[in-house]
């Protein structure tokens, strides 16, 4: 892993995303709209930047009853995703600052 601050991850309703589904092996589509509290389609917005860097999966099984939507990182997002945080904690470990001194 190697950390890089993450254009696409860095988005805030994306980056919760990321953190969602970086605690689990996938979440609802639903689940995820009624954490973030936003609308189905600013969420499917979301999803699809991120499904098209190859950092979300996206299903549909098919069975018994409703179809739900799963969404799962894959390798790769987990990778931008960790490398990501990983960035973000360097900016507040900046050498010579004492813990908890305000930054401008």
């Amino acid at each position: 892993m190697s950390a890089g601050f993450d254009e696409l991850v860095h988005a805030p309703n994306r980056l919760r995303i990321c953190a969602l589904l970086a605690a689990s092996t996938s979440a609802e589509f639903a689940a995820l709209r009624d954490v973030l509290g936003v609308a189905d389609s600013v969420l499917s917005k979301h999803l699809k930047v991120l499904q098209d860097a190859g950092y979300v999966s996206v299903s549909k099984p098919t069975g018994r009853g409703r179809v739900r939507t799963w969404v799962s990182l894959t390798p790769e997002g987990r990778r931008a995703y960790a490398g990501h945080v990983q960035a973000l904690k360097a900016l507040l470990d900046t050498p010579g600052m004492p813990a908890g001194t305000p930054r401008d």
